[in-house]
């Protein structure tokens, strides 16, 4: 076990199969500490900075690697872009694996991409998911109807194809048209 503390996540539990967490099996990791503290949020217990338990990324990947079933990897909260750097790792090592990365966030998207400059680490957490579901929870808007999300602000954000229409948008600035 490496104990290298830039290689520690401070998170809330793992749920090591879940179907509920995006699609197909996934191992799902709850980070410890969120500033959101939205009302109604069904996991209170993830809000304090000081709780949980400091757990090795290596230790979270000898799980996943030992769970053939799984489809991918969901990182959900607390916040874990406030993990940003220890989350980025995690989710390039569990690439590496050839399984997908979603990533839950109280942040907006463009709350993430407009304060990425100042944040590395979240523009890494960002470029190591597949999925983002952004948003904070809101009660007045909460339903159990919606596939993924607990209220209908959040949003389901494929980042693969948001990437791929920046680089397109890019490429035809670039090339003047």
């Amino acid at each position: 076990m490496n104990h290298d503390p830039e290689n520690k996540i401070r998170i809330a539990g793992v749920v090591e199969e879940s179907i509920v967490d995006g699609p197909g099996i996934r191992y799902v990791v709850f980070a410890q500490g969120c500033p959101h503290r939205c009302p109604g949020c069904h996991n209170p217990k993830t809000h304090s900075f000081d709780g949980g338990i400091l757990i090795d990324i290596g230790d979270i990947l000898k799980a996943i690697k030992n769970n053939p079933l799984l489809d991918g990897i969901t990182l959900s909260g607390g916040e874990p872009f406030e993990q940003a750097a220890a989350f980025a790792r995690l989710a390039e090592k569990v690439r590496e694996l050839e399984l997908d990365v979603i990533v839950y966030t109280g942040y907006t998207y463009e709350e993430l991409i407009k304060h990425a400059p100042n944040r590395p680490s979240w523009e890494s957490l960002l470029n190591a998911a597949d999925i983002l579901i952004d948003g904070p929870f809101i009660m007045e808007q909460k339903s159990y109807m919606l596939k993924f999300r607990g209220s209908a602000n959040q949003r389901i954000i494929d980042l693969k194809k948001t990437r791929q229409a920046v680089k397109s948008e890019s490429e035809k600035l670039i090339g003047g048209e």
